[in-house]
């Protein structure tokens, strides 16, 4: 089994709580090849990005670093709970900064992974940070994407509006408007709607399967106006030269994975670009669920190896 060891990783005026996975037998004498998995939007490192994908590429060899996003988790940053693509992506390069300095990790063999939105934004990170040496996203989502059309109601130019108003009432000491992305409880979500991506969504966080305290599905309203600009895959038929993998399910739901994942697929410039579609399978079953795990990993892990190497 994987020993886990917490740091802080110095980010640019607060830190990033973060923890390091060990593979089995580890000797700190050796050099390894590392993976920086990031976690969903509303999540934290302690759920699938840690204990399910980080910890299985930990088992087969790898240094893997999980971390908390910027305002988010254990991580500092203030204001709390801001979804921000532009900070969430320099995340990833102050970890890089940090881990490429262990001595026990090979700063030539970095990879990268990601997880829902947080796969969004690995696959955004490798395009613009090239000591990632290849990337995975995992049921991909281009948050940009979520927030003009469902996350906004397919009306952005009314959610700017709207934030911008909220913005300046919190400005004038108002309090903040933190809203929780997802219905409180399953009841309440088959109560609201149909669609399968809410409603295997609220059944991971909302109940014991996989809630975790700082997987709090919550975003700061005001401040979300710049994810409606953005883009995760902005350039990528030029900046994307790395190897990808994306793997998605073939049920397809209201976030819009499997769009994006298609999208990313078809775009990236890089010669060397593989989507896997695993049927019967929806979003959030990727998330934990063996049967769907299971498959990915079988895809995910020779692809690392391949392209990271093993320990030296």
């Amino acid at each position: 089994m994987s020993t886990i060891k917490t740091v802080n990783i110095p980010n640019i005026a607060w830190e990033t709580a973060a923890n390091i996975l060990f593979p089995p037998n580890f000797d700190a004498d050796k050099k390894y090849p590392a993976v920086v998995s990031a976690h969903p939007i509303g999540s934290c490192k302690e759920q699938t990005s840690g204990n399910i994908y980080g910890k299985a590429i930990a088992e087969a060899g790898f240094v893997v670093v999980t971390f908390d996003a910027s305002f988010q988790g254990a991580s500092g940053g203030q204001p709390r709970f801001m979804e921000n693509p532009e900070f969430r992506v320099s995340d990833f390069r102050f970890v890089v900064d940090y881990i490429q300095t262990l001595s026990y990790v090979d700063a030539d063999h970095i990879g990268v992974l990601g997880i829902c939105g947080g796969g969004g934004y690995a696959i955004n990170a490798a395009m613009t940070d090239y000591r990632f040496k290849c990337c995975v996203g995992i049921t991909p989502v281009n948050f940009g994407r979520l927030s003009r059309e469902a996350f906004g109601n397919f009306d952005p130019v009314d959610s700017l509006e709207k934030m911008a108003k909220q913005r300046t009432l919190e400005a004038q000491g108002g309090d903040r408007l933190v809203v929780n992305l997802l219905p409180s409880s399953v009841e309440e979500a088959k109560k609201s709607t149909t669609d399968i991506d809410v409603l295997e969504a609220t059944e991971y966080y909302k109940t014991q399967r996989g809630q975790q305290p700082n997987g709090c599905t919550s975003g700061l309203y005001s401040f979300n106006s710049a994810a409606l600009a953005w883009d995760a895959f902005n350039h990528a038929e030029v900046l994307m030269t790395r190897p990808l993998m994306v793997v998605v399910g073939d049920k397809p739901g209201g976030f819009g994975a499997y769009r994006d994942a298609q999208e990313i697929h078809g775009r990236a410039g890089t010669k060397e670009k593989h989507i896997i579609v695993v049927p019967g399978v929806s979003h959030y079953m990727l998330y934990d669920k063996p049967e769907a795990v299971k498959p990915a990993l079988d895809q995910v892990l020779p692809f690392l190896k391949k392209h990271l190497g093993n320990s030296s």
